[in-house]
């Protein structure tokens, strides 16, 4: 016992000593290098987020057909989940074949799968097979419409308000949303890749060829690389679109609203889309894990800690602006107590001159400070 009074001692001076805390180019519609035909627009990559291009992107504005972007989430997260299957059969009801704009001319009663509503939605912006669906999924309209704004909080859309399911905004009055709000529904749509045995249809049938189906994006039949996503046109909101494409390995979302013609947002769409494809590529990020070395803890019951980090899959490069760096920036110690997630340090990429993303490194766990009653526990243990 009497060798264990000087290690007691030696502990709880250290315990008590001074510790050294850690402290913790995108485009506008003003110099646009492309004609923009749009009251709203946005061009955005969905591999990363980035916005290479925006004009009046937060502003509220009537979606038109475009709002069934989120219907669309809603029906594909439901299929994903199993709540639903492709194979359901559907029961239309009266409230669905009462809805006007676009359809496929439902009867009351009449019978159709989830996969055939769905093709309805997705290429001929079918109000009535959209209402279907929403009824199927949720028991009424309202409970779906209710869905939706939740989903677009999830989402912190902060600027999306949906009145229904189709986009009809005869009578809504408070219903809107805008460019980027769109392209962030848009690009969770897309990480759906089931969508694109829709999107990509321009002319199908249905009712054993009885029923045309020609999608209504033109892009479909006309843009390289096209793989959707979604028109909207009403007296209101005029002529939308909301159009999805892959080249390279690179997928880009265009948003247009409130074009005065059909060829204007469609125009509109297809610049801002060979702007993207012109000027970014994608790559894959290499992280040297070598780099991201242990941080000593003072008066903590573990001695370090290896920052961990969330990985990114690939970056949002501009064409020419030089290779790809990496500077990396981790405290050497820090003081107990840590909080896992506390942040540790930060990987500074850049593209040339330019940072093109900061990945921060954080603690993946937490670790105590040492107290009385640790050491009391330690020194028994050992005793």
């Amino acid at each position: 016992m009497k060798k264990i009074v000087p290690l007691c001692l030696c502990i709880i001076m250290a315990f008590f000593s001074p510790l050294n805390c850690f402290a913790a180019e995108k485009e506008n519609s003003s110099n646009a290098p492309f004609e923009d035909l749009s009251k709203s627009s946005i061009l955005m990559c969905a591999d990363t987020g980035d916005i290479l291009y925006e004009k009046n992107a937060y502003e509220h504005l009537s979606p038109a057909s475009v709002t069934k972007v989120m219907s669309m989430l809603l029906i594909l997260e439901a299929i994903e989940s199993g709540k639903i299957s492709l194979d359901d059969e559907v029961v239309t009801s009266k409230n669905a074949v009462a809805m006007g704009g676009s359809q496929i001319w439902l009867e009351e009663g009449e019978k159709m799968t989830v996969d055939e509503l769905l093709k309805a939605v997705a290429v001929a912006s079918a109000n009535d097979a959209c209402t279907a669906l929403a009824e199927h999924i949720a028991g009424s309209t309202t409970s779906f419409v209710t869905m939706m704004n939740e989903r677009a909080k999830e989402l912190g859309l902060e600027n999306t308000n949906f009145e229904n399911c189709t986009g009809l905004d005869d009578t809504a009055v408070n219903h809107y949303s805008c460019a980027y709000d769109i392209a962030v529904m848009a690009r969770e749509v897309m990480q759906h890749d089931l969508i694109k045995n829709y999107t990509t249809i321009w002319l199908d049938y249905l009712r054993d060829g009885e029923t045309e189906l020609n999608n209504t994006n033109k892009l479909v039949n006309s843009y390289s690389g096209i793989t959707g996503l979604k028109t909207g046109t009403t007296s209101k909101a005029g002529f939308c679109v909301c159009a999805t494409a892959e080249r390279d390995g690179m997928n880009l979302i265009s948003v247009v609203l409130g074009a005065q013609t059909s060829e204007g947002r469609f125009n509109s769409a297809s610049n801002m889309l060979d702007y993207g494809f012109a000027n970014y590529q994608v790559v894959a990020p290499q992280v040297d894990a070598s780099q991201i070395t242990a941080v000593k803890i003072k008066n903590g019951i573990e001695k370090s800690i290896v920052p961990v980090y969330d990985e990114t899959n690939k970056l949002l490069v501009k064409k020419g602006s030089g290779e790809v760096s990496y500077e990396y920036k981790i405290e050497p110690s820090v003081a107990a107590p840590i909080a896992e997630g506390d942040v540790l340090g930060e990987i500074t990429i850049k593209s040339g001159s330019e940072t093109i993303k900061t990945i921060k490194l954080y603690a993946g766990k937490s670790v105590g400070k040492i107290s009385f009653s640790y050491i009391f526990k330690e020194i028994m243990f050992n005793i």
